[in-house]
């Protein structure tokens, strides 16, 4: 691509696309010896807001972690070298994010968020203008209600919304969002385009991810992972939960070894319990296939009763934790039923509320936590994957962030 090649055709207009973050139902650890993990939406969503500009530069802000960027489209053209026209999507390579590194000045960094959002979006960015034959001037506003390190699945909403929106700017993908519409949705067959492309935004990311975030973040709803394979689920209900981050920071490599070791140590008491996870994962899986056709109070029962279930074999397995316990003591005397989302020892949970839970337990549900030093949020699961949205349809702190005020 030459010089005076960058511009091609481009859909020049200001878009506006949102993507959940994920928790992890049920099977957490698990997964990680061949079992079945339900994981679902979770209605904290990461919101872009990219205009087109006409002085051939671009512009990336990224209000949640400290990053106000911009660059010349003349430096940036010659990082296209590395990277070459594809018919087919393979993973970024060593020499592709060390170049890349070393022109957003993050070779010899320690790999710090802010640095690995840039490398990121300046990969996705200009792996999808080597395909189309587009490089636009653009201004990108990313912002987040999920909290980061929190294995909410925030990196792969990030690289969501920047493949939907790039993808759709240099006109590889449509944009669904018609003249008077609030809300839209990708086809499904831009929606894989997306999750594949968002998948390179992870790898970037990440190194070896296993799919299931940008797979959550593109589609929504829930899906079923066991041994690589993805497997959405049809017809998932939204669920009302009450999102708990104890702010405890917990290593995933260390707790997942320690499982392992556990397992080597005591596979005929281990072994079990994984099996048994397995078992909870897939009974929920057909109650919330059930619930698509009848919402009786009865399903909620049982879906509290294995959210217990599988908290206590999560104990056992050793990833709770004293932070994680008080989440469920205090919701306990509520009446509501908890459990850890996500590599446990600290990090995440969730607390099931039903559709009738009054206002006055949520909130006192939220004063006790809060007390804690724990953060909450009431949100719901299994809602709807990327999307294009009106701006002034959008709440009104989201406008308000995404128009830079």
């Amino acid at each position: 691509m030459e010089a005076g090649d960058i511009q091609g055709e481009m859909l020049n207009k200001t878009l506006v696309v949102s993507a959940p973050g994920k928790v992890i139902l049920h099977g957490e650890h698990a997964v990680v010896h061949g079992k079945a993990a339900l994981a679902v939406a979770l209605n904290l969503r990461t919101f872009l807001r990219m205009s087109p500009r006409d002085d051939g530069k671009i512009f990336l802000q990224l209000p949640n972690i400290g990053v106000k960027l911009w660059w010349d489209l003349v430096q940036l053209q010659p990082l296209l070298d590395a990277f070459p026209d594809r018919t087919e999507l393979k993973p970024p390579t060593p020499e592709q994010l060390a170049r890349l590194k070393e022109f957003a000045g993050t070779a010899d960094g320690p790999g710090e968020i802010h640095d690995v959002a840039t490398v990121a979006f300046l990969y996705l960015y200009l792996s999808i203008a080597a395909k189309s034959g587009v490089l636009p001037s653009v201004e990108l506003l990313v912002w987040s209600e999920l909290p980061t390190g929190a294995g909410l699945g925030s990196s792969a909403a990030y690289s969501v919304c920047l493949a939907a929106a790039l993808l759709s700017e240099c006109s590889v993908v449509g944009y669904p969002l018609g003249e008077g519409q609030s809300l839209a949705r990708w086809t499904e067959e831009e929606l894989d385009v997306i999750n594949k492309w968002a998948f390179q935004g992870e790898q970037v990311i990440h190194g070896n991810p296993s799919g299931v975030d940008n797979a959550v973040g593109t589609w929504g709803g829930a899906l079923r992972y066991q041994s690589g394979k993805i497997t959405p689920l049809k017809r998932v209900p939204t669920l009302r939960i009450l999102l708990t981050n104890t702010k405890v920071p917990r290593s995933t490599k260390a707790l997942v070894a320690g499982v392992r070791e556990k397992l080597l140590k005591f596979p005929a008491i281990m072994e079990p319990v994984l099996i048994s996870i397995d078992a909870i994962s897939r009974e929920c899986e057909g109650v919330l296939e059930a619930m698509a056709d009848d919402s009786s109070q009865g399903h909620y029962s049982v879906l509290e009763e294995l959210v217990d279930i599988n908290q206590h074999h999560l104990d056992v397995i050793g990833v709770g934790h004293p932070a994680l316990d008080r989440v469920c003591q205090a919701t306990a005397a509520l009446g509501l039923h908890s459990k850890l989302t996500g590599a446990g020892g600290g990090g995440c949970a969730i607390t099931l509320l039903r559709p009738d839970t009054p206002p006055s337990v949520v909130e006192t549900a939220v004063r006790d936590l809060s007390r804690c030093g724990f953060a909450c949020w009431e949100t719901d699961i299994g809602g709807p994957g990327v999307c294009a949205h009106a701006l002034p349809s959008l709440k009104a702190d989201v406008v308000k962030v995404l128009n830079g005020i």
